[in-house]
Order: C-alpha cells, then structure tokens, then sequence
C-alpha cells in the first residue's frame, strides 16, 4: 500500500515539475515560446508513457503473485490516471492562457493603457448627460417614432397592393426595434429598425432549421444561423411556385438563387431549377422586397413632403428620409421570416454593423426578447434607475471614438450585449441613479474582460439566468452560448484594431463627455447638445 501511494506521488510530482508552464522563461518572443513549449510537452509526454508502460509491468506481475494486491494496484493505478488526467487539463488551460497572453496581452499592457476602474469620471458631468439624455432627447424620439410607424403602416398597406396574392409573399405587421423602440437612442442619425414579417403564398409554407437542432446539418461556424425550406402543401416532394405560374419578366423567384434556372418557365433566370435545393435565399427576397418597397413609395410619395432614397442596394428596405429642413431619419424596414409561433425571426441582414451568414442561411435575431427583457427589468428597477443611462453612455463614446479613428470590431449591439450580461448579474437595487458611475464602470469593465479573453456570449443564447417571464423558447435557453467575439478570434488585425479603439474610448471618455456635455447652467445648453448627439 505505501508503495502504490509512493509511485502515485512521483507521478503526480512528475506531471507538476516537468509542466512547461511551470517555470515560463521571461522575455521571450511568441515563436519561440510556441517550439519550446511543443519540445517540453512531446518530451513530458514521453515520459508519462514509459511511466504507465513500467506501472503496468509491475501490476501485472503482483496480479500474478497477489489477486487481492493486483486488486489494490487497479484501485491507485486509476487513481492515478484520474490524478494524470486532470493535471493534464489544467496544463491544457494554462496552455492556451500563454500562448494568448504573450503576444495579444500586450495590447492591455502597453504604457499608457488604462482599466475602467481607474477611468476619471466626473459625476456632475454624467449626471448632466443623463438628464439631458432623459428629458430632450426622450420627447424628440417618441415624435420619431410616432412618424415612423405612420409613414410604415401607410408604405406597408401600399406594398400589399403592389403585390401579386397568388406569387408575391405576404407581408405582416411591421414591429419596432432596436434603441429607438427601447428608448435608449441617444446620437444622430436618427435610425428606426422595423421588422417586416413574410409569409409564402397558398399553398406553400416554410420548414425550418435551425442550428442548435438534433438533426441540423449546420457547420458549427453557423452559431445562430439556419435554413428555411419552402415546401408544398399536400405534396410530398417539394416544389416551387416559379414552375406552375407564368410571373412575368419582371418578377423574381424567391426560392431559388442566382445560378439556378428551371427547364419549364417563360423567363430566363428561372430555367433550370435544381430540385435538391429547395432553400429560401435571401438575395432573392431582397431584390423583391426592394422592387417592392419602390412601387409602394411611388403610389403614396405624392401625399408626402420629403425625399425617400435607398442607403444601400445591399439591404432592402434600407431607406433615408431627409426633409427640407435638413433633417434626416434612416428608416431600415427589414423582411423576415418568423419562426414558427415564437417571437424569434430570421433576418435577411442585421442594420447594427454584425456579420450575416451566407446564403441559404440566415441569422436568427432575438430583438424582440431583448425588448422584452429590458421591459421586465424597467417593472423591477428602482425609480430612474441607470441602466438606460449606461447604456446611452458607453454606445455615445463609441460612436464619437468611432468618428475619430474609424471602425473597429465593436458594435452598439455588443455594447447592449454587455449591458444585459450586468442586468442579469447585479441585484436591482445597484442600479439606482447615485450609482451610475459605478455601474458604467461595471459594463466598460465586463467589455475589457471580454475583450482579453475574445469572448462575448449572446445574451440569451444558452443563459440560464434568463428569467422565465422572457418566454425565450427552451431550444434556445439549452443551446450552447454564441460567442459575438468570434470575428475577433479569426482576425488578429482586426482584434487589434478593437482593442485600441477600446482603449482611446476610456482614455477620451472623460474629454468627450465634459466637451459635448455642457452645464445646465450655462446658456444654450439644449442646442448645444442637440448639435452632437
């Protein structure tokens, strides 16, 4: 028995000396780290054979001499493989934290690079901010809001005339999202995100894929992603609507992609559809919902007294609003596909600068759980409480950082991201207005975390502290968390790029905020403020 725990103790010593990590050798380049490191592992890892090789020898032989001994050296032989397995682990981790921390943990070391928790913030300034944010601002968005969903409701009652009911989608009620609709919006432009939902004509519908499913067939680099397949009613083999109607020259099929043609239609880009692919794509449903959107502007633009124009041939319904005045609204009207009875809906692009998948897959947005989620907060939160204000904060530094060095990795999205992950993690009683300061450089702190570690979870993708009054559906509470920060693990350039932009956005905060921010006191305060946001 001693000797079994002897030999189990060399091996564990064994294991922990000869750990490369152990004793790191100091001002080494990353390379030379990385050939070093492998050297010492395949080295370690040969002596950890020759080790097992000789403990089974000996086992055998007092299993021969011995039943109940060999019955002893199975129990600290598994022992020790559990002891061997879990040092390994560790080494694993540990691994992977240097080969990181040499070489991009220079960019949060760097002379002159702060942490939020020494950031210098004034609280009458950022009270001044909040107060601003709070009453002018507040009542100019709700008049936004109240245009756009006139100007919507009418531009979406004249695209259902536009459209053909037996070949054309059909389009639902439109829903309002993002930072206007949260009442959060704090700079210019102003920007509204309406969800359009669309349906197939009879006697189609839409199967759907998702990514988390049993039976997707998704890569894993599709986290958040799926498929819609449109199927017809009554039949077992699918087929598509392009091959039984004659649509005319100036319509195009939503079903199928640019290199697809069908044998038995009258139109060219329909000839020659291939039947294995019965995916939706979302070219197709954004040249015609653009085509769309501009037939319905020309029947009612007569009643209106501004100029409608696309921002962008690559988004539909992406349009900007500019009235005489000089005044501009972007209104991006967004076509999407609602997943079955669930407020999840697929996107055909995202208006907040994150990368959409390929077609035929599309990205899965939770706008309206994330609204629903701010909404249950706001029923628990102290009275003017400051989790809005944060919020409006941090996206306004980005946003002016982002017009002095350019764009980087980070988005409002990620911003709002990491505002929820510290809803979700204070109690509600932190976030009364004295405790703004605080509180923001909580959100700026979780940022800089997740920055080093290149990993940003989605909010309520895979989170159990969701509460259940959110209703997100359980496939997706289950899911394995969507990391936002994989772009940034896949390009160090661009990694780079964000962490410096980061980085300027702490150091200019106070500047930026006391320079567009100015006293109440002083004259002109509303204008001067109104003039940057």
């Amino acid at each position: 028995m001693q000797g079994a725990i002897a030999r189990v103790c060399v091996v564990v010593a064994a294991a922990i000396l000869n750990h490369p990590l152990l004793f790191p050798q100091e001002n080494t380049t990353l390379p030379e780290q990385d050939e070093e490191l492998i050297a010492r592992m395949r080295e370690h890892e040969e002596r950890m054979v020759e080790e097992q090789a000789r403990l089974e020898r000996e086992l055998s032989k007092q299993e021969e001499t011995s039943p109940e001994k060999g019955y002893t050296w199975s129990f600290w032989s598994t022992v020790s493989f559990i002891v061997f397995l879990i040092v390994e682990m560790c080494r694993l981790g540990l691994t992977d934290a240097e080969i990181r921390t040499s070489e991009e943990e220079d960019l949060f070391l760097q002379s002159g690079q702060i942490s939020p928790r020494a950031m210098v913030l004034d609280k009458e300034v950022l009270s001044n901010f909040c107060d601003k944010c709070s009453y002018t601002l507040a009542h100019d968005n709700w008049k936004v809001r109240e245009f756009v969903e006139g100007l919507t409701d009418d531009l979406l009652d004249s695209l259902r005339i536009v459209c053909n009911k037996e070949t054309d989608m059909e389009v639902g009620d439109f829903i309002g999202v993002g930072s206007m609709f949260e009442s959060w919006k704090v700079c210019k432009p102003l920007i509204c995100d309406v969800l359009v939902p669309i349906l197939p004509p009879y006697p189609y519908s839409f199967q759907f894929h998702l990514w988390c499913s049993s039976s997707s067939d998704i890569p894993p680099n599709l986290q958040g992603c799926g498929k819609i397949k449109v199927i017809k009613l009554g039949e077992s083999e699918e087929s598509c609507a392009c091959s039984s109607a004659n649509l005319g020259e100036d319509v195009l099929c939503l079903l199928h992609g640019k290199n697809e043609t069908m044998d038995n239609g009258p139109n060219e880009l329909l000839q020659g559809v291939t039947r294995d692919k019965p995916f939706l794509t979302k070219d197709k449903v954004m040249k015609w919902f653009q085509i769309s959107v501009t037939k319905a502007w020309g029947r009612i633009s007569h009643k209106y007294d501004f100029e409608v124009s696309f921002r962008s041939l690559d988004a539909a319904g992406a349009l900007k609003i500019r009235f005489r005045s000089g005044k501009v609204i972007v209104l991006n009207i967004i076509p999407v596909v609602q997943l079955e009875d669930t407020d999840t809906y697929y996107v055909s692009h995202f208006p907040l600068g994150l990368q959409s998948c390929e077609d035929p897959h599309w990205s899965l947005s939770f706008a309206v759980y994330e609204r629903n989620l701010l909404q249950h907060f706001s029923k628990r939160l102290p009275k003017n409480s400051c989790h809005f204000h944060c919020l409006q904060i941090v996206t306004f530094l980005h946003r002016k950082q982002t017009g002095l060095t350019g764009k980087s990795g980070l988005s409002s999205y990620h911003l709002k991201t990491a505002v929820l992950h510290v809803l979700l993690s204070k109690k509600p009683s932190a976030w009364v207005a004295e405790s703004t300061d605080q509180r923001l450089r909580d959100v700026l702190s979780f940022l800089h975390g997740s920055l080093q570690e290149k990993r940003l979870y989605h909010a309520l993708v895979g989170n159990k502290k969701v509460p259940e009054e959110v209703c997100v559906p359980q496939i997706f509470r289950k899911a394995e968390p969507i990391n936002l920060f994989r772009p940034l693990v896949l390009d160090r350039a661009l990694y780079a790029a964000t962490v410096r932009h980061f980085q300027e956005m702490l150091r200019n905060a106070h500047v930026l905020l006391q320079e567009y921010t100015p006293y109440l006191s002083n004259g002109g305060v509303h204008q001067s403020l109104n003039d940057h946001l």
